[in-house]
């Protein structure tokens, strides 16, 4: 059966689409429901960086409230980037183009077009609320970013922001529902077949090191197997990952 299209609602202007899904959370609202802003004020990216909200891109955050372990509900950041990159499918006409970057970036001919910002917390009825942010380079891209960037426009396509927030909402329901009925197993086995820099070389900046080895794999919850030089692996759940080449420094 096919998943019922999610709600959505645009607002003319918003701070940051995920700190209002928050407030409407804490006030009682369950979803699943799509909030859009035109104009975006103090959008986030992570680590708590600026998201730079260019005039005609599109910034939305999907809400929900999900009755399931917070390291289970982190996994809907691979089902968020596939529901991403089945935008730029769209737009482009070609899946080769977009590729998944880990944890949560979604990447056009090899430069970022789209971010992720997964938030949650404990919802007033039970369960977590969770905050989808996401933010997708529709006709402009930010300027001296840490790596390179690109609009869909750039690209070669063409899409307006209630088509794209149409499709990703769709595509974002569809993939949850399959999560929620069949597990992380499916979803993995998906976004490795778009996984920029599987089998290359990738160095990972974690807190209190630097780690250097090749991206063997992605674990059954999600983290990213670093393969050493050694022959000993790491699994990392969270941390900045490079793949030294062209436009992206490490």
């Amino acid at each position: 059966m096919a998943a019922s299209a999610p709600r959505v609602e645009w607002l003319e202007q918003a701070g940051s689409t995920n700190a209002e899904a928050r407030t409407r959370a804490l006030a009682g609202e369950c979803g699943p429901l799509w909030l859009a802003a035109r104009r975006q004020t103090a959008g986030r990216g992570r680590r708590g960086r600026a998201w730079q909200s260019l005039d005609g891109n599109l910034f939305a955050s999907g809400l929900y409230v999900i009755d399931r372990p917070p390291a289970q509900v982190a996994q809907l950041s691979f089902v968020t980037a596939l529901a991403v990159a089945a935008v730029c499918d769209a737009a482009l006409g070609d899946v080769a183009r977009t590729r998944l970057k880990w944890p949560n970036d979604v990447l056009v001919d090899g430069h970022k077009v789209a971010g992720i910002l997964l938030e949650s917390g404990a919802a007033p009825g039970g369960g977590l609320w969770l905050a989808i942010g996401v933010g997708i380079n529709l006709v402009a891209a930010p300027q001296d970013t840490e790596r390179p960037a690109v609009a869909l426009s750039q690209a070669g396509a063409s899409l307006d922001r209630e088509a794209a927030l149409s499709l990703l909402a769709g595509a974002f329901e569809s993939g949850f529902q399959h999560w929620m009925q069949s597990g992380f197993g499916a979803i993995r086995d998906r976004w490795l077949t778009r996984a920029h820099g599987l089998g290359e070389r990738c160095v990972v900046r974690l807190p209190n090191e630097t780690l250097d080895g090749v991206f063997g794999d992605l674990g059954p919850d999600g983290a990213l197997r670093l393969d050493l030089a050694s022959g000993q692996h790491r699994y990392i759940s969270a941390g900045e990952v490079f793949f030294p080449g062209p436009g992206e420094e490490s």
